[in-house]
């Protein structure tokens, strides 16, 4: 396939606005606006909004999928251990709001269910 001088010259053009948008573009996230002395940026936004959600997304995720296979499996005590061990995660870090103790005793309480009530 062979293309002309035209159309060589309309690709290198082409290429080289999406090269330099690509350059500039993390950029544009950098830019903020002053409000006093706070600078608020996109970045910012996205620093304080995703890690949260992302966890709750996971989290749900695992224990959904937890749950569904265990009644799959007709091991409904097993989806309640997951269930209660994470409760206790959640109300302790509520509570405590100490990341360490909510998951030792999330973990912990799900261990003790598991060993003493698995039938």
């Amino acid at each position: 396939m062979k293309i002309d001088s035209g159309e060589a010259l309309l690709l290198t053009v082409i290429m080289a606005i999406v090269v330099f948008l690509c350059r500039a573009f993390p950029f544009l996230f950098f830019l903020g606006k002053k409000q006093g002395l706070k600078t608020e940026t996109f970045i910012g936004f996205i620093e304080k909004v995703v890690p949260p959600l992302a966890i709750t997304i996971l989290t749900l995720n695992a224990i959904s999928g937890i749950i569904y296979e265990n009644i799959k499996q007709d091991n409904f005590w097993q989806g309640g251990f997951t269930l209660a061990a994470a409760a206790v995660t959640v109300i302790l870090h509520l509570w405590r709001r100490s990341i360490l103790l909510s998951i030792f005793c999330g973990t912990a309480v799900y261990m003790v269910l598991n060993r003493c009530f698995n039938f």
